[in-house]
């Protein structure tokens, strides 16, 4: 049965603000916070999954396997990156399909030439508009609930500039994206004027280390959008950490003297040993 809350709370005008996911342990952990729903980043699941690099290298069978354990871990709406479709329409159609079937909520699709590139990184290209106006419309029919959500990313603010970013953003909204996604604006002025040049919600992309200004989800809201993700913080955050306890550890010979940790007890209940245990408990015999 597919997961609606997300549907609703763009229906209702509700602020979303999603941070990346590249695990199911930062799954757990956001579900223990509780946010109201994750992003599935295609650059730190593959990295973390694969150790590659975003260049289009994943497959969609990679991708669709993460995401699915995704939406098991994290136990609430997972927007999903699926980069370009992995392909042309007919990739496109059983890419939609395939994200459908593993239970994300949204599935983002970019205008990028495949393979594709990270979008705050160079040497990007895009297709032409009318390609990907035929993507958002393959992506639509390919859906079998309306409330499974298409979010349409244009990459051509380094190539085209903001005037392009406008065009795109309207000529996808046209073809019935039901999310916009204006990536790698560059100034909050810009940010602003594509909010309210387009009438459909839009999504922010707060990439810590990319080219767009990070700003608060307060802010951002005051500014037009609806949604805000957050794709890279986590991951960036466990990397300084691991990082930092590692180097502890090959100075010092311990983890005594290394960075403070996750209580062991309280993963285990998060993972769901408690579970295990229980069933134990219960069947084990003498």
């Amino acid at each position: 049965m597919q997961d609606t809350r997300l549907y609703d709370m763009v229906k209702s005008g509700r602020f979303i603000t999603a941070p990346g996911i590249q695990d199911m342990i930062t799954a757990v952990i956001a579900r223990k916070v509780g946010f109201d729903a994750v992003y599935g980043s295609g650059y730190w699941l593959t990295a973390s999954g694969l150790g590659l690099p975003d260049a289009g290298i994943a497959s969609v069978t990679q991708m669709v396997d993460r995401m699915e354990k995704l939406v098991e871990s994290a136990q609430t709406p997972v927007i999903a990156d699926a980069d370009t479709g992995f392909g042309g329409l007919l990739n496109v159609h059983h890419t939609v399909k395939a994200y459908e079937k593993a239970g994300v909520s949204a599935i983002q699709i970019e205008d990028q030439e495949f393979p594709k590139k990270c979008g705050h990184t160079p040497f990007k290209r895009v297709i032409p508009v009318e390609d990907m106006v035929e993507k958002i419309k393959v992506a639509c029919d390919a859906r079998s609930d309306e409330r499974f959500l298409i979010i349409a990313r244009t990459d051509v603010m380094q190539s085209g500039g903001y005037n392009a970013v406008e065009d795109r953003m309207g000529a996808f909204a046209e073809a019935g994206a039901d999310i916009l996604f204006p990536e790698a604006l560059t100034n909050t002025d810009d940010m602003r004027r594509i909010c309210k040049a387009v009438d459909k919600p839009m999504v922010a992309n707060m990439a810590d280390g990319g080219l767009t200004p990070i700003r608060p989800a307060s802010e951002l809201e005051e500014l037009g959008f609806k949604m805000a993700i957050f794709p890279a913080m986590t991951s960036l955050v466990a990397a300084a950490a691991v990082e930092k306890a590692l180097i502890s550890l090959k100075q010092t010979g311990t983890s005594l003297e290394g960075p403070e940790m996750f209580n062991f007890k309280e993963f285990c209940e998060l993972i769901g040993f408690d579970k295990v245990w229980e069933f134990e408990r219960k069947w084990a015999k003498d």
